[in-house]
C-alpha cells in the first residue's frame, strides 16, 4: 500500500479527528481547535471514516493549473537571456519579450524562473546580492543554518547633521526651472569609453538633451544646449557639477592661457542667453541625473550592442532618434501640462554665433592669425585687411564651425592661408574663380574682446558666470 504524506495543516486536521474519534471526544473544543464549523467537523469525520489518512490530502495536489504556462515557454526565456539579453535587467527584458521575441509574461515569472536557475539582476540590490549568495552556499552545503554570526546591534545616534544628510526635497513646479546636467564616462559601446553629455528637467523628469562624445567636453554640453534651445527655448537655470567644463581656475595664473580659458566659455555662452549656471561638487544634490546616468548604463548600453553600433556618428543618431523620445514616453510627465519658463527660442543664427568659442589672439608680422595650427587672415568683402603686428583680436568659432575674428569692434571673415597656391599665373591658365560674398553678422553679439576678458577674470576669480 502507497505511503500517504500529508503536509503540516494536513496533518493537524487529521490527528484532531483521528482523536476525536477514536475517543469520542468533544466536537465544539475540535471545531476551536481547528478554527472550523462544527458542520466541517462532521463533514470531516465521514471522510475519516471512509477514506482514512488519504481523504485528507487536497485533491488538487498535483494538478496542474488551467492557466499554467509551459514548461518550453521558460527554457526559451532562460536561454534568450543567457546569450542574447544577458546584460539586461529584468524590467528592460521584460519589455523585449514583449517586443522583439513576443513572449508575454509578467516580471514576477520572469524574476522566479531566472533566479531559480541562478542567474541575478545586474540592477539587484547590495542585500538581494548577500540573500541570493547566502541560499547559493546553502544549496552547495558550503554552509549551514546551524552556524553562529557575528553581529553588532549598538545604536548610539540616528540624528546626523544637516550638512552630512541629503533630505529628499520637492520637485520644482515649472518646467524649464532647473535643468540637471552630468556628464557619465563608461563603456557605452565597442571597446573604448566614452562620455555621455545628458540633461534633464528636474519637474518633468523629460531627457531635454544628450550627446556623445570622446570626453566630457565643451562641444559635448554645446550640442546638449544647442537641443534644448531648438526643440524647447531657454531654460531658467542649469544645475552640475564642478567639472571644468562650468568652473575652471588654474592653480597658477601665469598659466592661464587662451586655450585653457575655453573650458569657462559654457558659462559665458549662459551669460549671453541670460541662464543662470550653478554648479555643485555634491553629488547627492543632484540625484535625478545621477540616477538617470545608472538607469542609462543599465538600458543604453545593452541596446547600442543589440543593434550592433559601435561609432559615436551611429551611437548619437539612435540616441537621439531612438532612445531618448522611447524614455521619454516611458519615464517622463507630459511636459505640456506643466507650467513653463522656457523663453521663446532665438534665432538659428543668434544659436550657432553664441555656442561659440572664443579665443584671444594677436596679428604677427605676416598680417596672418595662428589657430589650431593653421594660419589665417582677415577679410571683409571679399577683400584682404591688414593691421599693425601684436594688434589684439578675438577669433570665433561658431557652432556650425565657421570661423570669424572681431578686432576694433568690427566682424572680419576668417581665411585659410594656404600653403601652396591654387593656381600659378606662369603656368595655368587664367580661370576666374567666382567668390561669393560671405555673410558678416553684425556687432549685436557682446564679442568685444574687452567684455570677453572681464567675464574670464570673473569666472577665474569671483566663480561668477551668469
Amino acid at each position: 500500500m502507497r505511503k500517504v504524506e500529508l503536509r503540516m495543516k494536513e496533518q493537524e486536521k487529521y490527528d484532531v479527528i483521528k482523536e476525536l474519534v477514536d475517543h469520542n471526544g468533544n466536537k465544539n473544543r475540535a471545531s476551536k481547535k481547528l478554527g472550523i464549523s462544527r458542520r466541517q467537523i462532521n463533514r470531516l469525520i465521514i471522510i475519516y471514516k471512509e477514506k482514512g489518512k488519504s481523504g485528507f490530502v487536497h485533491g488538487n495536489r498535483g494538478h496542474i493549473p488551467s492557466k499554467a504556462l509551459d514548461k518550453s515557454i521558460s527554457e526559451d526565456i532562460i536561454t534568450l537571456y543567457k546569450n542574447k539579453y544577458y546584460d539586461f535587467n529584468f524590467v528592460h527584458f521584460k519589455e523585449f519579450l514583449e517586443t522583439e521575441e513576443n513572449i508575454k509574461v509578467s516580471y514576477k515569472y520572469i524574476y522566479n524562473i531566472l533566479t531559480k536557475d541562478g542567474i541575478l539582476s545586474p540592477k539587484a540590490r547590495k542585500k538581494t546580492k548577500r540573500q541570493f549568495a547566502k541560499q547559493k552556499l546553502l544549496k552547495e552545503k558550503k554552509i549551514n543554518l546551524a552556524m553562529s554570526e557575528d553581529q553588532i546591534n549598538q545604536i548610539v545616534n540616528h540624528e546626523v547633521s544637516l550638512e552630512d544628510s541629503h533630505p529628499r526635497l520637492e520637485k520644482p513646479k515649472y518646467f524649464g526651472e532647473i535643468i540637471e546636467q552630468d556628464g557619465s564616462i563608461h563603456k557605452w559601446f565597442g571597446d573604448n569609453k566614452t562620455c555621455l553629455h545628458l540633461a534633464i528637467d528636474k519637474a518633468t523628469s523629460i531627457i531635454v538633451g544628450a550627446w556623445f562624445d570622446k570626453q566630457e567636453t565643451l562641444n559635448g554640453y554645446y550640442h546638449v544646449l544647442y537641443q534644448i534651445l531648438t526643440k524647447y527655448g531657454i531654460p531658467y537655470k542649469f544645475f552640475t557639477d564642478n567639472r571644468t567644463v562650468f568652473n575652471y581656475m588654474s592653480l597658477n595664473p601665469n598659466k592661464r592661457t587662451s586655450e585653457k580659458d575655453v573650458l569657462t566659455q559654457y558659462g559665458y555662452a549662459c551669460k549671453q542667453l541670460g541662464i543662470d549656471l550653478e554648479t555643485s561638487s555634491v553629488s547627492q544634490a543632484k540625484g535625478l541625473i545621477e540616477r538617470t546616468n545608472g538607469t542609462f548604463q543599465g538600458r543604453l548600453v545593452q541596446e547600442l550592442r543589440l543593434n550592433n553600433i559601435n561609432t559615436i556618428e551611429e551611437a548619437n543618431k539612435y540616441l537621439i532618434e531612438v532612445f531618448v523620445p522611447n524614455f521619454n514616453k516611458k519615464f517622463a510627465l507630459d511636459y505640456k501640462k506643466f507650467p513653463t519658463v522656457f523663453e521663446i527660442s532665438p534665432s538659428l543664427e543668434t544659436i550657432n554665433y553664441t555656442l561659440a568659442v572664443l579665443t584671444p589672439r594677436k596679428i604677427d608680422n605676416g598680417n596672418s592669425i595662428k589657430f589650431n595650427k593653421e594660419y589665417y587672415q582677415p577679410y571683409l568683402d571679399n577683400e584682404l585687411k591688414c593691421f599693425m603686428p601684436k594688434t589684439e583680436c578675438l577669433v570665433i568659432k561658431a557652432f556650425n564651425g565657421e570661423l570669424l575674428v572681431t578686432i576694433d569692434d568690427k566682424v572680419y571673415e576668417l581665411r585659410k592661408l594656404q600653403r601652396n597656391t591654387i593656381q600659378s599665373k606662369e603656368f595655368d591658365e587664367t580661370v576666374e574663380i567666382k567668390t561669393v560674398k560671405k555673410h558678416i553678422p553684425p556687432m549685436s553679439h557682446p564679442w568685444k574682446l574687452a567684455s570677453f576678458k572681464r567675464q574670464m577674470v570673473k569666472s577665474h576669480y569671483k566663480h561668477q558666470y551668469a
